[in-house]
């Protein structure tokens, strides 16, 4: 009697679809910074960084050795720069992320494996970020140095810090998006830079030329301290004992009521991050009336370069001032009224452009694809 064996079936293998997302991401993240690491250029770019930085520094160090708010203004002046040199540094970084592998024939082996386009983008964004991030870190130093020197409390410096890494991480995430729906990478690093620069310089632009479309006609009264015309010599000058008076002038006067038109500032990356920094401006005290044929009395407040921002942001949404008393002539620097804040309105257009890239960017680079652009690469 023979025995008929049948052949064994094997168990059904599931196969994964997908890698768990914080491992993929992980996974670019890693292949990302050890390509750019590699590169004798990268190193090359944060000694010049570092040095550059340190030499303003130090030339801001010595030309504000006599100023009140010295640690205050280079405090400001390192944020500033920073954000200034992370703004053209962040596209070359992030817009050839996707099509510089496209142009070198490796981001099809990546698309084929089990990572998809939104991990594949994340990865590459976090890598782009760290990478934008590393120049901030190296001038820690001098940031320290510079809260060292007083001037700026903890909440100014923390918020100024954390406002100044996301937008850096905002712009690398537009350059992403940029980099994977621009085939070559020469055209997404110069349309990352033409979005870069219509965020900074375009909204400024618009906004002075907006300017003359709310012109209006106001009665402006001006006031300011004197000594009276019976009290002056033939040279000018005040008698001993001679007191200031407080003199008005009203007059019409074609103005921009500039409270229509500042939320055109709003998505300006340096106009976000000066504007969300609490600058403690109500509690410095006013210098009083000043003796305008003598030296200045009380004290002196010199705003740094963020600080300067943020107040022009401010009067400019507050309108014009058209009843200016003599206290106000006499400060350094008028506390402005704290109106609703502008930079939450454009931090959310940011995350909107950057996030409509990065959607556009995902269907992209979604396989297989349906369509391509004649030239493409695909391995």
């Amino acid at each position: 009697m023979s025995t008929v064996t049948e052949p064994s079936t094997p168990d059904h293998v599931r196969t994964p679809t997908s890698l768990p997302f914080p491992t993929a991401v992980r996974t670019v993240f890693t292949l990302e910074m050890k390509q750019r690491l590699r590169g004798r250029g990268w190193y090359w770019m944060l000694g010049i960084w570092f040095a550059v930085i340190g030499f303003i520094f130090v030339l801001g160090l010595g030309v504000l050795g006599t100023t009140d708010n010295e640690g205050g203004i280079l405090f400001d002046l390192i944020v500033g720069f920073v954000l200034l040199f992370g703004l053209l540094v962040s596209p070359g970084l992030s817009a050839n992320a996707v099509n510089g592998d496209r142009a070198g024939g490796t981001l099809a082996i990546l698309q084929v494996t089990l990572l998809t386009p939104g991990q594949l983008l994340a990865g590459k964004w976090l890598a782009s970020w760290a990478g934008s991030l590393a120049f901030l870190v190296l001038g820690t130093p001098f940031i320290l140095w510079a809260l060292a020197l007083g001037g700026v409390n903890g909440q100014e410096a923390v918020v100024s810090l954390l406002m100044l890494a996301v937008e850096l991480g905002i712009v690398c995430a537009i350059g992403v998006g940029v980099s994977a729906l621009a085939n070559r990478p020469l055209f997404s690093i110069v349309s990352t830079y033409m979005l870069v620069a219509l965020l900074t310089v375009g909204t400024v632009i618009v906004f002075g030329l907006s300017t003359l479309l709310v012109m209006e006609e106001r009665t402006i009264r001006s006031s300011y301290y004197t000594y009276p015309e019976g009290s002056l010599d033939s040279m000018g000058a005040p008698e001993p004992g001679a007191q200031l008076e407080c003199v008005t002038q009203t007059y019409q006067s074609e103005v921009p009521d500039t409270q229509y038109i500042t939320w055109i500032l709003a998505a300006n990356p340096f106009v976000v991050v000066a504007d969300a920094v609490p600058y403690s401006v109500e509690d410095l005290p006013g210098p009083g009336a000043p003796d305008p044929y003598g030296p200045a009395t009380g004290p002196y407040y010199t705003p740094g370069v963020m600080e300067t921002i943020s107040q022009g942001v401010r009067s400019a949404q507050a309108g014009p001032d058209t009843d200016q008393t003599c206290e106000e002539t006499a400060q350094a620097l008028r506390p402005l009224p704290r109106e609703t804040p502008i930079w939450p309105l454009g931090l959310g257009i940011q995350l909107v452009l950057a996030t409509a890239l990065l959607v556009a960017a995902r269907r992209r680079l979604t396989m297989p694809a349906g369509r391509l652009a004649r030239g493409t690469r695909i391995a």
